[in-house]
């Protein structure tokens, strides 16, 4: 099974109202946004959809939500993260009934993996379904490593088409397609190791801060794609203080803080997650608002 997933595709946010419902209007809208701005996919319900503070009810709500404004313009993954596999292969199975176009799945949730268990749980969810999958590896948040041994055991599930490396080690990236060569797509999935990775052979890459800064995202994307890395260095040096911030712990926090910022949603999430304060919130504001005032496409523009 091949895809034509490729490019810059953001983990979107998912917007709350003021009594922390989800709201469906403001994520359309964010969705919608980000499609019209140029983006090559959306993922739904990932980190950044805050996809373990919804319920299994609202995940299905904001996926049909999702599938319904974006109307087949960009591929629409979804975030598979659960407690255990067996709710993992319901959400799947519902997935693709809703309209998804692939799916990005997670290690479950909480409980640490041996490599043959966590084979087993990415096999039984591709068999499960017939949507083609990006497997997640971000060992840094799930204390678990999708290592050759596992991606060797999964060789065979037609399905498994691709990987999220967000292992913070551009190694990964050579070391899986010397490996693998063109079985699987690789993305970059941390967003400060971005340019790295697609130098590297990446196809594509999962955005936190494209939420924010959409258009300077794919420019990027778009000069690495052309092979003129004099623009995209120079739009990497300048995003690179705001793409550090997909690497904390309150990732999500700043993202929505961004968005917000630039006009583009709500900072608002759900606990235990809350808005940022006092100095860390003063901090990630100046970085935001100063890329603001010295975006490369204001100066593309002017020229």
């Amino acid at each position: 099974m091949k895809t034509n997933w490729n490019g810059v595709f953001p983990a979107v946010t998912t917007q709350f109202d003021a009594s922390l419902a989800i709201d469906i209007d403001a994520t359309q809208g964010v969705q919608d946004a980000l499609v019209r701005d140029g983006v090559n996919g959306l993922i739904v319900m990932g980190t950044c959809g805050e996809n373990n503070s919804l319920d299994p009810e609202e995940k299905r709500t904001v996926l049909k939500a999702a599938v319904e404004v974006v109307n087949k313009r960009v591929p629409v993954i979804t975030g598979v993260s659960e407690f255990d596999t067996r709710r993992a292969i319901a959400y799947a199975k519902d997935a693709e009934r809703i309209g998804a176009d692939g799916l990005m799945v997670l290690p479950a949730m909480v409980y640490v993996p041996k490599p043959e268990e966590l084979t087993a749980h990415f096999r039984m969810i591709a068999e499960a379904t017939s949507l083609p999958i990006m497997l997640y590896n971000n060992p840094p948040a799930y204390r678990v490593n999708i290592g050759s041994d596992v991606l060797r055991a999964l060789e065979d599930v037609p399905n498994i088409v691709a990987v999220k490396e967000s292992a913070p080690d551009p190694r990964r990236f050579t070391d899986l397609i010397n490996e693998f060569g063109d079985r699987f797509e690789i993305f970059a999935g941390l967003d400060d190791v971005a340019l790295e990775g697609l130098m590297l052979g990446a196809k594509g890459w999962v955005s936190g801060l494209t939420s924010a800064f959409p258009q300077e995202s794919v420019e990027l994307v778009k000069a690495a794609a052309r092979g003129d890395w004099e623009t995209a260095r120079t739009i990497y040096r300048w995003f690179m203080p705001l793409l550090h911030l997909d690497a904390e712990h309150d990732l999500v926090q700043s993202i929505k803080l961004a968005e917000q910022i630039m006009g583009r949603g709500s900072e608002r999430v759900r606990p235990p997650r809350w808005p940022l304060t006092g100095a860390r919130r003063a901090e990630v504001t100046a970085m935001v608002e100063k890329a603001a005032a010295t975006r490369p496409t204001l100066k593309l523009k002017a020229a």
